[in-house]
């Protein structure tokens, strides 16, 4: 494998950029005095920045503007009902359109428009482009001086006209979205396990494609995350009683075993996603990771798996990863309570957030914080306190076998359960789009169940 599939992806801050970004927002939310009322809320209430639920923002055209668009990195990239619409490649920001109009308009993230207009009791005479499970629907919230907030719920399509209605698809969603929801994830054989889920992404990629499939696997995966973590559950409620849902995703991350890790990105790539950057924590740590984007639908993820140095120059996401004999932190996890894309279900879900502001008001919630493991201008990080699950004794069994723990260990995971979901709170600025590789392996080190034993 060649050096430059490991430095290719190089991700910098973008001050410039983000500049443009907030002065195009403030220049908004002067406009339009409800939309400031909302991005006040979403801060004293949810813990959530305005800026990092916009998907888009859509100016009056100059030359000016234009510009400073390109010169800032934005590059030219039309889709169906948007020709002048710039998206920046190296970072995370919204998208900026230039208009004709003279208008200013924002529109922003949400899972679904209906619960927006709901939590906001909008007049229901207020239309809504798009019927329920279109792939995109939106809805103008909010109205000002030549200014408006829409909301946007798209299903795997990043056009900005709304594709024609067709009820057949509505309800081939509702189904393929139950199917997922109740896939069974406990099997006998995971070679079964892998088959089922090979089988109903398919038979969903069939009748809606593999964009629509794929943002209804991870509503799917949020929700049974969300059920076995209280801080998520805490968290989503929050933003639920405003209407946004779990819009501000920043990425999702699954700890695979060894043995299966090439059947995990197997399913993810059927779903769309290609390879971004590699990690590799260090020999002492004794994990790496590969993360892994979905393009149209945003969707980021981050595979964990035991691995050692000289892996990390090979292409261990698609070449079987041989057995060892010890078990690392990553490894124990799995074993303990199963992979993350069957059992166990995902290891934490990292959102947006001020960071400061979420871990003041989860504080108040009775969820503290374990300790900051990135702290730096561009991005800040840390995971919530872990959620305690049981172990089941069949587990327990099969690593005292292979003497991957001690008796001693073994009784303490049956009394205590072992470390198993989080909640992770991101603060990203200049549009970093990258990862704390240093950082992370800490807190990593952190989760090991048997430290958590000692009281580590």
């Amino acid at each position: 494998m060649s050096l430059d599939s490991l430095t290719k992806f190089t991700w910098e801050v973008q001050p410039q950029a983000q500049r443009l970004v907030n002065e195009l927002i403030q220049v908004f939310l002067a406009r339009c005095p409800q939309a400031a009322a909302f991005a006040r809320r979403l801060f004293d209430e949810a813990s959530c920045r305005f800026a990092d639920c916009v998907e888009s923002i859509s100016a009056p055209r100059t030359e000016e503007l234009r510009r400073r668009v390109l010169e800032t990195g934005f590059v030219l990239r039309p889709v169906p009902g948007a020709s002048d619409r710039y998206e920046h490649p190296g970072a995370i920001f919204p998208a900026i359109m230039l208009n004709t109009s003279g208008v200013t308009n924002v529109s922003v993230k949400v899972d679904f428009v209906a619960d927006f207009l709901a939590a906001h009791q909008i007049s229901p005479d207020t239309p809504v482009e798009g019927a329920p499970w279109n792939p995109v629907r939106r809805a103008a919230a909010f109205r000002g001086d030549n200014a408006a907030m829409f909301v946007v719920e798209r299903h795997g399509c990043r056009d900005e006209a709304v594709p024609m209605d067709d009820a057949r698809r509505s309800v081939l969603a509702m189904q393929h979205l139950e199917t997922f929801r109740r896939r069974r994830r406990d099997w006998p054989c995971e070679c079964d396990a892998f088959a089922h889920m090979h089988a109903i992404i398919d038979a969903a990629i069939r009748d809606l494609g593999r964009d629509f499939a794929c943002d209804l696997w991870f509503h799917a995966e949020r929700d049974y995350w969300e059920r076995r973590c209280r801080a998520g559950q805490v968290q989503h409620h929050r933003q639920n009683l405003l209407g946004i849902g779990w819009a501000n995703h920043d990425h999702h991350t699954y700890r695979c075993s060894r043995k299966n890790f090439t059947q995990v990105i197997g399913i993810f790539e059927k779903l769309g996603f290609t390879m971004r950057e590699k990690f590799f924590a260090g020999a002492e740590a004794g994990w790496g990771a590969q993360v892994i984007e979905q393009a149209v639908t945003g969707i980021t993820i981050f595979a964990d798996v035991d691995m050692g140095e000289q892996e990390l120059v090979q292409d261990f996401a698609h070449l079987p990863m041989a057995e060892r004999d010890g078990l690392g932190t990553v490894g124990l996890w799995v074993a303990l309570h199963g992979e993350a894309l069957l059992e166990a279900g995902m290891h934490h879900l990292e959102c947006q957030f001020d960071f400061d502001a979420l871990s003041k008001q989860l504080a108040e919630h009775g969820i503290g914080m374990m300790h900051r493991f990135t702290n730096f201008g561009f991005l800040t990080q840390c995971f919530t306190d872990g959620e305690w699950w049981p172990v089941k004794e069949s587990r327990l069994q099969a690593l005292l076998a292979r003497k991957a723990i001690t008796p001693e260990q073994a009784d303490g995971f049956r009394k205590k359960g072992a470390l198993g979901a989080h909640l992770e709170n991101l603060e990203r600025n200049d549009g970093y789009k990258g990862f704390n590789q240093e950082g992370v392996s800490d807190i990593i080190k952190r989760t090991d169940a048997r430290l958590q034993l000692q009281g580590a």
